[in-house]
């Protein structure tokens, strides 16, 4: 069995999740039989607990898990809040300040989380998470929640990005391969352009998705070393950061992105980038393995995707990362400092193998849990967990890793050059500047 890692360091946090196979590893042992359901005792006990499932299948699974957990613990009582992913981080830091937090809540690692440790909001999970648990998961993955040698959070999925992409529409264009460089890239979109389709989605109004762009570009443009370099003092220093920035400007002058791009939401209705793919109105977007489920729930029949396919971000030029390096992160969850016991249980709970199979399926994506991973079958995933495997390494996404407010600044910044107020210069600015700011 193949392992491949995740790398990236930042100033409190190193992230090397090792671990990920594109098979089971066939035990029948759950990750959460031992202890996973205790309860706690019979005291009354309400859980608050806030994920970004809003629709469909995934916010129909945290029911599911919700009330089998409370089933099997009738003194506790679990009230479930879905909020909109990109209202999630900001409705959460205010929470957290404010001293009122959920006791479950949505993480995602790096500077993030290593931020709200350092603020002593988080619970210490250390010795509250099983040892069956931590094994199905693996030392590597769970290191994506590990600050300081102490565990804050538990993953769900583990989740690498690429490019998503219609196969009817590139065979509607006459592109027979998907491209391995910019060059190859750029080609296709004229003949996407050409058959009448929008070439690729892309949700600029979140931000994130815009600035995912640049990651990946830097991806490609810088080495592992200048990476790693960046994460720890959460500067651009190299002159790779401002070619990224300089690549990513030229590929856009060629107007490659839906018409409105900067108005486009990502994920939210038919008229979303995921919307676009769903309803074939385009023909690709960038995004992390999560896609396949967000575009599942906004296919006319709420299906998956029958044509969907992934390809790896492609090559750039004189680029000096690895070619066959990925971006990617984990998702999980966390518990409020001040939550009661049974939060660590039920993330104990939802890591059983039934329930991280359940996970891959409704998700449609990579479950953290080794034990759980024999369920993907779809093929774009399976290309994903084949590429993961091949890959040299994972950089964290920069967002994730650098944390809130220089995240912010360095989105922020992406989105202002693509509108064309800013600069390739203006991206490294504003991470710099984000960062002497501490």
């Amino acid at each position: 069995m193949k392992t491949r890692k995740f790398l990236a360091v930042s100033a409190v946090m190193a992230m090397a999740l090792a671990g990920l196979a594109a098979c089971s590893s066939g035990g029948d042992t759950s990750p959460g039989d031992s202890g996973s359901s205790s309860g706690g005792g019979t005291e009354p006990v309400t859980l608050t607990f806030w994920h970004n499932s809003t629709t469909g299948e995934g916010k129909a699974y945290w029911d599911e898990v919700a009330k089998a957990y409370m089933d099997a613990n009738p003194n506790v009582t679990i009230e479930i809040q879905a909020i909109q992913n990109e209202d999630m981080d900001g409705k959460l830091q205010t929470a957290l300040n404010a001293g009122d937090a959920p006791d479950i809540f949505m993480a995602r690692g790096g500077g993030k989380l290593a931020d709200i440790a350092a603020a002593g909001q988080v619970m210490d999970l250390t010795d509250k998470i099983t040892d069956a648990t931590k094994a199905a998961v693996g030392e590597g993955v769970l290191s994506a929640f590990t600050i300081d040698g102490k565990l804050y959070g538990m993953p769900t999925a583990i989740l690498p990005g690429g490019m998503f992409y219609s196969k009817d529409l590139f065979d509607k264009a006459g592109i027979t391969s998907t491209p391995a460089n910019f060059d190859e890239l750029s080609a296709d979109v004229q003949k996407l352009k050409d058959s009448g389709v929008a070439p690729i989605a892309l949700g600029g109004k979140d931000a994130w998705p815009a600035a995912h762009w640049y990651y990946f570009m830097a991806l490609r443009d810088c080495s592992q070393d200048a990476m790693n370099k960046a994460a720890a003092s959460r500067t651009f220093d190299d002159p790779c950061w401002l070619k990224a920035g300089e690549d990513l400007q030229a590929f856009a002058e060629t107007k490659p992105f839906n018409e409105g791009f900067l108005t486009t939401s990502a994920q939210q209705g038919a008229g979303s980038s995921a919307g676009m793919i769903a309803n074939h109105q385009a023909a690709m977007e960038l995004m992390g393995a999560w896609d396949p489920g967000v575009i599942a729930s906004l296919t006319p029949d709420e299906k998956p995707l029958a044509d969907l396919g992934w390809f790896p971000f492609p090559a750039v030029s004189d680029g000096e990362g690895d070619p066959t390096a990925m971006m990617g992160g984990v998702d999980g969850y966390s518990c409020w400092v001040n939550a009661p016991e049974q939060c660590a249980d039920f993330l104990n709970f939802y890591m059983q193998k039934e329930w991280q199979e359940k996970y891959a399926t409704a998700f449609h994506t990579l479950p953290a849990s080794k034990d759980a991973q024999g369920v993907v079958e779809e093929p774009a995933l399976q290309d994903i967990l084949k590429a993961y495997n091949d890959s040299a390494y994972t950089v964290v996404w920069l967002d994730t890793l650098f944390g809130q407010n220089i995240g912010n600044a360095l989105n922020a910044g992406v989105v202002e050059m693509l509108a064309g107020n800013g600069t390739p210069q203006g991206i490294v600015d504003a991470v710099n500047n984000a960062s002497a700011k501490g």
